[in-house]
């Protein structure tokens, strides 16, 4: 990591953004026609959820969102990104929009222009309307065509004003998390549908972008968030390469293959035909996917190390993505999970900016040309206030110095990064663990809402003003 003295200079051009999505903020989620989704049902069953909390009213942002893109403008943020609840514009997922819905995101989206703000709307963060979980959710076809129809919506009421749109954001984890082991919405534990809900998700990215183009100016780009896993192998044991390489396609190949490459690997339509025949790749699917991006989101947390489970090295396993009952990789019970060694955030994971500059490099070499944008990267610390009322993380200053000189070097060495997009802006509902784990640059006070700057927004903001990284010994 750089020192003191060090000085880490991005170029002028360079988006400093912040991140949320619509179920972990919004709140309001019976308000203006809004109805359920599948996070709202998964949140409201027992044992799903951290001391069985929420979304419902969150960090009330839908009520709140003047102050807080206030709060933006004072941080010097050049961009936001959010995301559109798809059942409070299409509360059924299905027929036309509900304007009151709409109001709200051209009230956020004119707040934000008039601050300088450039927003980055994301259509898809995991939000499902449940009719449509109740239909059969992503598993099914005919999902990929109501997200089209519901990108149109949005394009439609939007697209004048916001050129920077994202079809989906992770894909992987609406697939396997939400259909494989169960730990997401829908909470469903179904090898096969997670299989099929991935390429339905690659479907709907297709033909929303699609849609999309039919109805916004030709300026705008689009663009998906993918949560790109940095898979390493233990050791060069050949077994364990091999075991890499498995997960790697199911992380990975599932999603960039068809998107960028225009096929699905191989190697990971053999390895998993014990769980599906792949029967619903239909004609002309995975040409539909390939449609040409603008850019590409990458989302970065911590790198995956795995070995073979018979042979190739052994080491400590990972309390992560292989311990639940149910696994979220189909077809890979021969493959086991360790963790890679470092400091860890209060998620349990290691911090590690080389991956997000190995994981830039890569997407640099597989999709030259493509603009690329760090649309998620950040670290959950057991913040809280000083006697003062000051919210002091020195941990998040380090984590953001070391991502983002990883980001700028990976810069140095030829990759086209346009923006970094801190996750996240405050705060907020962090899913099955509930308001337990605090990610925001921004304290959140749940009994009273109060918004709080911590240290690393300062810090942020004076990189976001300058295009030089702060020393990590500044206090601010």
């Amino acid at each position: 990591m750089p020192d003191s003295v060090s000085s880490v200079t991005f170029p002028p051009a360079f988006l400093w953004g912040a991140a949320t999505s619509a179920y972990q903020i919004e709140g309001a989620v019976r308000e203006d026609g809004r109805t359920p989704s599948i996070w709202d049902t998964f949140s409201h069953t027992p044992g799903k959820t951290a001391a069985g909390e929420t979304g419902d009213v969150a960090v009330d942002h839908y009520h709140r969102y003047r102050d807080d893109v206030a709060l933006m403008a004072e941080l010097g943020l050049s961009s936001y990104r959010f995301s559109v609840s798809w059942s409070r514009v299409q509360p059924t997922g299905r027929g036309p929009a509900v304007q009151r819905g709409l109001d709200f995101y051209r009230r956020l989206v004119d707040e934000l222009l008039a601050r300088g703000i450039k927003p980055a709307l994301t259509l898809y963060h995991w939000d499902l309307p449940q009719e449509l979980e109740d239909a059969g959710g992503w598993p099914v076809r005919d999902t990929a065509s109501r997200f089209a129809e519901y990108a149109q919506l949005v394009g439609e009421a939007l697209g004048d004003r916001v050129e920077q749109w994202i079809t989906l954001n992770e894909p992987w984890c609406s697939a396997f998390l939400g259909y494989g082991s169960g730990v997401h919405a829908p909470g469903r534990t179904d090898p096969a549908a997670s299989l099929r809900a991935a390429h339905h998700l690659n479907l709907g990215h297709g033909l929303a972008a699609s849609a999309l183009r039919t109805v916004m100016p030709a300026r705008n780009q689009i663009a998906i968030s993918l949560n790109s896993s940095v898979v390493r192998p233990l050791s060069q044991d050949p077994a364990d390469l091999a075991a890499a390489r498995r997960i790697d396609d199911l992380a990975n190949g599932v999603f960039h293959g068809p998107m960028l490459h225009g096929a699905y690997p191989s190697s990971l339509l053999e390895a998993t035909r014990s769980v599906t025949d792949w029967s619903y790749v239909l004609d002309g699917d995975v040409r539909t996917i390939n449609a040409p991006l603008d850019a590409l989101g990458l989302n970065y947390y911590t790198p995956t190390l795995v070995s073979a489970a018979s042979g190739g090295a052994k080491g400590p396993r990972a309390d992560g993505h292989g311990s639940s009952e149910h696994s979220p990789w189909p077809a890979a019970d021969d493959v086991l999970f360790h963790q890679t060694p470092g400091e860890r955030t209060e998620m349990g994971w290691t911090i590690d900016p080389t991956g997000l500059y190995d994981l830039i490099m890569r997407y640099t070499r597989e999709a030259p040309g493509l603009p690329l944008y760090v649309t998620e990267n950040g670290a959950a610390y057991d913040d809280k206030p000083d006697p003062d009322g000051r919210v002091h993380d020195p941990e998040r200053i380090a984590y953001l110095h070391g991502h983002l000189s990883a980001v700028r070097r990976a810069i140095a060495d030829g990759a086209d990064v346009r923006g970094y997009y801190l996750w996240s802006l405050m705060d907020n509902f962090e899913w099955s663990y509930g308001y337990g784990k605090r990610f925001g640059a921004v304290y959140v006070d749940y009994a009273t809402l109060e918004r709080t700057p911590k240290s690393s927004a300062r810090w942020y903001a004076e990189a976001a003003r300058t295009g030089v990284l702060p020393a990590v010994e500044t206090t601010v």
